[in-house]
């Protein structure tokens, strides 16, 4: 399965011949919402589990029964691989009561099938381990506390068996600057020099859903039209700026009501409520953080009936005093608001989602393979700093840009397994990322031969 993909991807080429490279000795850690440990493809010739544990952040703990977090943590517990394959030996009835991890989305079981499935998986002979994260629910992500603990361990782990880790981490939001500056991304950069690690993310399917537009506001003000569907019970949009550059902010409802924002220089956050028609707008104008020198402004559009006022909402950006003029807007994932709910001149730039935004991440965007381009969903975009590098032109500060996605890999039509058995097939840069996290298994694997025949 996924075989022309593989052989796209250049992997059949060294696990088909030689070196024969099969991910063995290498961990592939897959941070998701759980596996369901019973299907074949997570399993060896023997039956026996390739899990060498799972870390269920949501578990219930209980001492007497042996269920306790990994040493060092306080949530969740860590099912071992003797744990494992005793409830395999079980049967799957008994053995989810001995070791009750299920996974109600499927997405980490797919993930994991591409990443290192028995069958046809990219690193076949790669251990697992598997972390799962936050609620199960779909379309849900987990909190960043969680997230880096998982890193934590993942990493951690490796270190003290002496083997190399690939991390995977096929989800993200949008929620954030997109600037690489976050306490979670710094960390996930941290991370990655520990060890023999690599961090894998995917870049986010946000690249056509009209929920980013970006420009420069100059002499004259900008206006920026969003389309706000029927039936739409909430929505929050935020706009991220240089602090030093300040314009009033103008919202003009679809029946013409309005309201005017000064983003002044402000020395300490506030918060602005109104309403117009039949939409209430908390406006939160936010200050710069320790690492950012970005202003956010954040407003939550919540009806005051059951749906917000559709049609076309205008942001006009009024310029004061100008620094750079700079200014990008973001609205929540696709998955969270309607289809036809965007912005009308959306702009493609910038649509990597928060944390394949870290530097030091291998992020992954999805391949069409059929049409062998570039899947229109993928995000794209690219992580800069100032203070050296080139210069940019709009600004006339200097920069250097990191361009992401730092590669791609077949993302559309991938085969994955179901949970309880079955296969789907499945579109997206979640599952883009395995076959990268896969072929870095394999390159580890192959570095690894190198060490040992040098020593």
């Amino acid at each position: 399965m996924n075989d022309l993909e593989k052989a796209q991807s250049c992997i059949t080429q060294v696990t088909q011949q030689e070196p024969y490279l099969t991910g063995e000795n290498v961990i592939i850690a897959v941070l998701d919402s759980g596996i369901d440990y019973f299907l074949p493809e997570f399993r060896g010739a023997d039956g026996r589990t390739r899990i060498l544990a799972i870390w269920d952040q949501t578990g219930q703990q209980d001492e007497g029964q042996g269920r306790m977090p990994p040493a060092g943590y306080r949530e969740g517990v860590l099912y071992t691989r003797e744990m494992i394959n005793e409830a395999l030996a079980l049967g799957r009835g008994s053995g989810q009561r001995l070791v009750p991890v299920f996974d109600l989305s499927g997405h980490g079981t797919a993930v994991a099938g591409v990443a290192a499935g028995t069958g046809m998986g990219v690193a076949a002979k790669a251990d697992l381990l598997i972390i799962k994260l936050g609620n199960p629910q779909a379309d849900s992500f987990p909190r960043t506390t969680q997230l880096m603990r998982g890193i934590n361990y993942a990493v951690n782990l490796g270190v003290e068996l002496g083997r190399p880790v690939a991390i995977n981490l096929s989800f993200g939001n949008t929620y954030g600057d997109h600037q690489g500056n976050s306490l979670l991304e710094r960390f996930i950069d941290n991370a990655s020099e520990i060890g023999r690690s690599a961090i894998i993310i995917g870049s986010g399917n946000e690249g056509t859903s009209g929920g980013h537009t970006a420009g420069v506001v100059q002499n004259s003000s900008r206006t920026v039209e969003l389309t706000v569907s029927d039936y739409e019970t909430g929505l929050s949009i935020q706009l991220w700026k240089f602090y030093q550059d300040v314009f009033h902010l103008v919202v003009i409802s679809p029946g013409g009501e309005q309201m005017t924002i000064e983003l002044s220089n402000i020395r300490e956050a506030q918060t602005i409520r109104r309403t117009l028609e039949q939409t209430q707008l908390l406006c939160y104008l936010g200050k710069p953080l320790p690492y950012n020198v970005q202003q956010e402004i954040f407003i939550d559009m919540i009806p005051t009936g059951s749906y917000l006022n559709s049609g076309v909402w205008r942001i006009e950006l009024q310029p004061v005093s100008l620094v750079t003029g700079e200014y990008r807007l973001y609205l929540p994932s696709y998955a969270a608001r309607s289809t036809a709910t965007g912005f009308v001149l959306p702009t493609p730039e910038m649509t990597i989602t928060i944390p394949s935004t870290a530097r030091r991440a291998i992020t992954v965007g999805a391949y069409d393979v059929p049409r062998r381009s570039y899947a229109d969903f993928s995000g794209r975009g690219y992580v800069y700093r100032y203070g050296d590098g080139r210069t940019d032109t709009a600004g006339g500060q200097q920069i250097i840009a990191d361009v992401k996605p730092d590669l791609t890999a077949p993302g559309v039509g991938i085969t994955v397994p179901m949970p309880n058995g079955g296969y789907e097939q499945v579109s997206g840069t979640s599952f883009a990322t395995p076959f990268v996290t896969g072929a870095a298994a394999l390159l580890m694997e192959w570095g690894e031969g190198d060490i040992i025949r040098l020593c």
